[in-house]
């Protein structure tokens, strides 16, 4: 089964090792066909402590590293 890869943006760094990712979805809601903007965060994990709040990057799953963190930082955008 492939690992799901997601794209986001960085909102915190202030963890060492980790980052806060926040990914946003468009949804549309099933009745009234309106479209909206969804979003949810992830804790990934950051070896190379190269990133920054604001910056673009892919998010892969991984086998768990703590309680929260389940997600790998692959590339920087």
């Amino acid at each position: 089964m492939p690992k799901r890869e997601l794209k986001g943006q960085v909102v915190s760094d202030k963890m060492k090792k980790t980052v806060v990712v926040k990914i946003e979805t468009i949804k549309e809601h099933p009745k009234y066909k309106k479209r909206y903007k969804s979003h949810k965060k992830y804790k990934a994990h950051n070896s190379k402590l190269d990133l920054k709040v604001g910056d673009r990057v892919v998010i892969r799953e991984c086998t768990p590293i703590s309680k929260d963190k389940k997600w790998e930082v692959i590339l920087k955008l």
